[in-house]
């Protein structure tokens, strides 16, 4: 018996060996294009609207600097100067009402943010896991979004006054004796109105962020966590917190450069002064002198640039903590 293997077993062939063989230079060239194409399919399909966009806002833009600068061809002024700038920041008149305004804008844009920031974590720390899956909490979001901010303003006027509806109630309960006992929340001095309006609008808006955020991330993080042994609470620190606290910083950040520009709130809630920038230069623009017209564009100006600055810190904040 032979055990010696089959020749063709002893000495096998070897392995056909397959060239790549470079593709001609029209292919390549088709593949480039393809290639040039799909990073391109998204910004031409933007371009109509972005194109729209950039138009409108960089006439207004255009047209609101040059005002600022003194250039109001109607009244015979073509020649670029920064006297309302200086009128604004260092005039006799219209310096004091604009750093009191700026102030009074600041304080209402920071307890605003603030607090909306400090609620809408509270409520999603406590109630997340209600709230994932609560379509009726999701509707109450949705249906208080929906009010414009004037019309909450009104209905909270008629609410907060002294002469509103709790006035009115506490006083038919016994609590205040007329309803001019009841605390002043509406066109006070200190914009308590003001901030209760942004507060319970703005609360919503972050909560739905926050929800919309923990609705991406798996629910895997919380059950490795319990099975490790965490608490409720140690899972809302070390799980549920770091996950919201990035898109918190940037509804923020929104809800302050919001608040910033934001006019008709301050107007409806306010008083006379202090008041919000906004309010203020609106009424430089619309008044009967037309002179004056430049001072409101220098402030609106000047709170565009506060907003960028508010904007770019926060970018460099999030960015730091990113890395």
């Amino acid at each position: 018996m032979d055990l010696n293997p089959p020749e063709e077993l002893q000495n096998p062939r070897p392995a056909p060996r397959f060239a790549l063989r470079r593709p001609s230079a029209a292919t390549a060239r088709m593949y480039r294009t393809q290639r040039v194409w799909q990073r391109l399919v998204v910004p031409l399909t933007l371009a109509p609207a972005l194109g729209l966009i950039a138009v409108l806002f960089g006439t207004s833009v255009v047209y609101g600097f040059s005002q600022s600068l003194g250039y109001l061809p109607f009244l015979g002024q073509t020649t670029l100067t920064l006297d309302a700038y200086r009128n604004v920041v260092g005039g006799a008149t219209v310096a004091h009402e604009f750093w009191t305004g700026l102030g009074f804008s600041l304080w209402i844009c920071c307890a605003a943010t603030l607090l909306s920031a400090f609620c809408a974590l509270v409520v999603v720390m406590l109630w997340a896991d209600r709230l994932r899956g609560a379509q009726r909490g999701l509707m109450l979001l949705n249906i208080n979004l929906s009010f414009p901010h004037l019309v909450w303003a009104l209905g909270l006027s008629l609410l907060l006054a002294q002469s509103g509806l709790l006035a009115r109630i506490a006083t038919a309960l016994g609590i205040i004796s007329m309803p001019a006992e009841f605390p002043v929340l509406i066109r006070d001095r200190y914009g308590i109105g003001i901030i209760v309006d942004y507060v319970t609008k703005e609360t919503p808006f972050l909560v739905l962020i926050l929800l919309s955020i923990l609705r991406s991330q798996p629910e895997a993080y919380d059950v490795v966590a319990e099975n490790l042994g965490a608490t409720r609470w140690q899972r809302l620190r070390f799980v549920t917190l770091p996950l919201v606290l990035p898109g918190l910083g940037a509804g923020a950040l929104l809800v302050f450069a919001y608040v910033f520009g934001a006019y008709e709130v301050p107007a409806v809630l306010g008083v006379r002064f202090p008041q919000m920038l906004s309010v203020l230069a609106l009424e430089f623009f619309s008044n009967p002198d037309l002179n004056s017209r430049a001072e409101g564009m220098a402030i609106s100006v000047i709170m565009a640039l506060v907003v960028l600055a508010i904007a770019l810190i926060g970018r460099a904040l999030s960015t730091r903590a990113a890395a």
